[in-house]
């Protein structure tokens, strides 16, 4: 008799249904092709989005600790939980403390990494960065232009994710792309002598986030004087906003897939 393999797809969430269809729904579909052997099943970081999606939409999505013990209700013996999160942040953590207190309830239970956690990851989203995100910029700029990057940025350590990227960046020469974030370093502020050390006129903007939600949507290409296109316009340069969550490049969900096999492989 096969033992039930469940793969949980982990993610933040989001209250955008049309973001969602092209996002996490397609990540989830992705991993299911690529492990048919296994159900995929879909779990929320995010208690607020969960809320709001069952009050809105009637629609019901479980928390961490509530897919998992679905799982056990439903007799599966090795779990995999995929977070599809950019970096090894809080709700990393979260999800894995959530997930040591159930060890003893399965055969297996592991949790895969987030999209940036290894050198190869970092080099592997370099490549995706200078081939396709700033391959499509250029197609919406003049030639002289620059892309920035807006990841959400934490006080959390992991923060470090956006400077190394930056740095990997720069020694790729690839010195016309610059990550800013919304809550951490480097923030909006820091954007006049970034982008001015680039010497454009154009400047495309792109969410360093899996999908494209309220960040997407309002700190970055909003109308209000603090978002990044307003930063922007305010130094003096001609502002395009691409409002596309990363995940909808099937580069991006590969690499999720990769770390759900590195996961799967894993003997912990």
């Amino acid at each position: 008799m096969n033992s039930k393999k469940a793969i949980i797809v982990a993610s933040f969430g989001t209250s955008y249904n049309e973001t969602r269809a092209k996002t996490i729904d397609r990540i989830e579909q992705d991993i299911a092709d690529s492990f048919p052997d296994w159900d995929v099943k879909r779990a929320f970081t995010s208690k607020m989005i969960i809320r709001k999606l069952e009050k809105r939409d009637g629609l019901k999505i479980d928390y961490i600790d509530e897919a998992i013990e679905r799982l056990i209700d439903e007799g599966y013996s090795e779990v995999i939980i995929q977070p599809t999160l950019v970096m090894n942040g809080i709700e990393y953590e979260d999800i894995y403390h959530i997930s040591h207190k159930y060890k003893d309830s399965f055969d297996r239970i592991s949790v895969g990494t987030p999209l940036l956690s290894f050198e190869r990851d970092f080099d592997e989203m370099t490549d995706i960065i200078i081939n396709e995100f700033r391959e499509e910029s250029k197609g919406i700029c003049d030639k002289e232009s620059a892309l920035v990057l807006m990841g959400h940025g934490t006080e959390h350590y992991a923060n470090g994710a956006f400077p190394e990227l930056q740095l990997k960046l720069y020694l790729s020469d690839c010195k016309d792309v610059v990550i800013t974030t919304v809550e951490g370093f480097p923030g909006f502020k820091d954007l006049r002598k970034m982008v001015g050390d680039i010497h454009c006129k154009d400047v495309a903007l792109l969410p360093l986030m899996l999908v494209a939600g309220d960040h997407a949507i309002n700190d970055m290409a909003g109308d209000e004087p603090e978002s990044l296109k307003s930063t922007l316009m305010g130094l003096g340069y001609e502002v395009h906003p691409i409002v596309k969550g990363i995940a909808e490049y099937g580069s991006i969900r590969r690499m999720f897939v990769r770390h759900v096999r590195e996961a799967m492989e894993s003997s912990h």
